[in-house]
């Protein structure tokens, strides 16, 4: 895996280290892209299974699935999992072009319902069961099954996909009319890859204010946003993806993450488009008044 992965994917490997696995995070590029080379020369004989991210999460890049997996089959007896959850949505997944032994999805991210999720497993893969005591899921996973959760998870999936072509294609469009307003202002940086990522995903660094202090004051204009996975709201850390892209620390409080979803309007993007320099203007005046006078004596005289 690499360093950019989501918190689900890092979280338990680590956990697996406490019973003796060995975990390589390899390093990912300024987009957040795993070099293949760079995965080529991690395997050994002793690798087991490689767990990448089709579509980060927070900055939506695209990984070149293709490549990395070619790389991974070059060494045999190594298992490919493979993180689908953000990009099943907006890319097709075709379970045998991209040759991978485990797909993770997640209902919720194409409007099935939440705490439903899917595990397809290439026929032969071996897996041991997380729970015991049943012979459930051909004894993968006992307990007794939530029938209507993987119905609804299937019927969403299905709406989606017949949905796709003409959704990403609009996401689009709306998406970079947002990037035309927001990373034209002074100071703002795109993350991510510039074409591929998710159709609906924008993502900047804002340099000389505090993406959270503008996420609050878009919030209160009717705005919502976010610093960063939707997964870590609330914490005061900065980012760990943008952290393995290289960004210091000062650099990642300026993280904002803006998207737009199937039910968007054309005039919510201009309502945005018409709010949003103005906050990150307002945002750093105040953060370059509260350098200036950080004990506020200016306002007391």
């Amino acid at each position: 895996m690499h360093r950019g992965e989501h918190h689900a994917t890092l979280n338990t490997v680590r956990y697996l280290e406490k019973f003796g696995f060995e975990v390589v995070e390899l390093p990912v590029d300024r987009y957040g892209r795993l070099d293949p080379e760079h995965l080529t020369a991690a395997l050994h004989d002793r690798t087991t299974v490689v767990s990448i991210i089709l579509a980060n999460n927070e900055v939506g890049t695209i990984q070149p699935i293709a490549e990395l997996i070619r790389s991974i089959r070059e060494h045999r007896g190594v298992l490919v999992h493979l993180d689908a959850i953000q990009a099943a949505p907006y890319l097709p997944i075709d379970v045998q072009e991209l040759d991978a032994d485990l797909i993770s999805f997640s209902a919720h991210k194409f409007e099935g319902p939440k705490g439903t999720g899917a595990l397809w497993i290439r026929h032969g893969t071996a897996l041991l069961p997380q729970t015991q005591g049943g012979a459930q899921e051909r004894y993968r996973r006992s307990g007794t099954e939530n029938v209507a959760g993987a119905v609804g998870m299937a019927v969403a999936y299905e709406l989606n996909r017949r949905e796709r072509l003409e959704v990403t294609k609009r996401l689009r469009r709306l998406r970079d009319r947002l990037k035309e307003t927001v990373v034209g202002l002074p100071g703002v940086e795109l993350t991510g890859h510039p074409r591929d990522r998710l159709p609906g995903h924008l993502s900047v660094i804002v340099r000389d204010a505090e993406g959270e202090s503008i996420a609050l004051a878009l919030d209160l204009e009717g705005i919502a946003c976010s610093t960063g996975s939707a997964c870590t709201t609330g914490s005061r850390e900065v980012s760990h993806v943008l952290s393995a892209m290289g960004y210091p620390e000062e650099e990642a409080r300026g993280a904002l993450r803006l998207s737009v979803g199937r039910t968007t309007s054309d005039d919510e993007v201009e309502e945005a488009r018409a709010v949003i320099p103005g906050v990150i203007e307002r945002i750093r005046t105040a953060l370059g008044a509260l350098a200036v006078d950080p004990l506020g004596e200016g306002l007391r005289a």
